[in-house]
């Protein structure tokens, strides 16, 4: 079958390592079923496992991709849940959780499988590339907002780094459950597009607020850190998932997250549970990921180019067919 997959590990040049061709068949195993894949959405993770973050090198070749939706073995048309070994089904009692890619096969490729228990039934109202978007990055983005941040209907929101699919995915979420919600981008064309998305106002990073949020959605890290924890309200919340930036903020703010008593949560994915929620979620409101780009999988090499230069305004989806 036909697959996009990394050879190789290249921690400077990621792309070198991605290969576009022929891999086997999935192979069966007890409690596992294979899925169809009709459209698979492109994630930040899928760069850095062509870093060999989470992948090792004794993995290749490793199938990208954690993100699907297709058809299972009865016909039903269903998403993928990516988190495997989460609760232990499918997998060894001892086996600590995982994403795709890190221990099994991925989703860029006409067929993948997976355990029984992670197959979801697709909305109708999704269509493939739609519910392809949902399981990495809206999950961690409803996660954050809703499990993490513990936000609620009135209160007021902070978007680091609108373009990227978490974040995109954050304004489209905190609009639609009625947030006040603010962004940042460094590219004007993205924070135009984050006010149409459902933002109050987008400002160039650092920039001053016109109040301080209850809560801030951070994935862009040590470029943003300190704007971020300046941006709370005493008592607010600012929750994690990401540092595209780097890890190593100059200012970690420690006296003003002691002083105003703030705090700060990392939040990784999601559970079944959430990610079924999710989707009843946009099936009920209408609201809809935000697809940048829908390309074939052959040139999904392509789409690894657009998300790594960072010019896109939310999700890139393969199809397959």
């Amino acid at each position: 079958m036909f697959a996009a997959y990394a050879a190789r590990i290249d921690r400077d040049q990621p792309l070198n390592g991605l290969e576009l061709g022929e891999r086997p068949e999935p192979e069966a195993r007890p409690g596992w079923t294979t899925v169809t894949v009709k459209a698979a959405s492109l994630n930040h993770h899928d760069l850095w496992s062509l870093r060999g973050v989470g992948l090792p090198e004794e993995k290749l070749p490793m199938i990208l991709g954690c993100d699907a939706a297709g058809i299972d073995e009865d016909g039903n048309e269903v998403v993928l849940h990516s988190v495997i070994g989460q609760t232990g089904h499918g997998v060894g009692p001892d086996e600590p959780r995982s994403i795709l890619t890190e221990r099994y096969q991925g989703t860029f490729a006409e067929r993948v499988t997976v355990p029984s228990w992670n197959v979801l039934r697709k909305p109708k109202e999704l269509s493939f590339e739609e519910a392809a978007c949902l399981p990495t990055a809206w999950l961690t983005a409803y996660r954050m907002l809703f499990t993490n941040a513990g936000v609620r209907p009135g209160d007021s929101v902070l978007v680091q780094g609108a373009g990227g699919g978490v974040a995109t995915a954050a304004i489209a979420l905190g609009k639609a459950a009625g947030l006040r919600v603010f962004a940042t981008s460094r590219d004007e064309a993205k924070r135009k597009r984050a006010v149409e998305l459902g933002a109050v106002e987008a400002y160039e990073p650092g920039a001053r607020l016109p109040q301080r949020v209850d809560a801030v959605i951070e994935t862009v890290g040590a470029a943003t850190w300190s704007h971020s924890v300046k941006s709370l309200r005493p008592g607010g919340t600012l929750v994690i998932s990401g540092a595209t930036s780097g890890d190593r903020p100059p200012h970690a703010e420690l006296t003003r997250i002691f002083f105003l008593e703030l705090k700060v949560v990392g939040s990784t994915m999601g559970s079944k549970d959430e990610l079924e929620d999710l989707l009843a979620f946009c099936a009920a409101t209408g609201v809809r990921p935000v697809i940048d780009e829908v390309l074939p999988l052959d040139r999904a090499r392509e789409g690894f180019e657009k998300m790594a230069s960072g010019e896109l305004f939310g999700k890139i989806v393969l199809k397959t067919s």
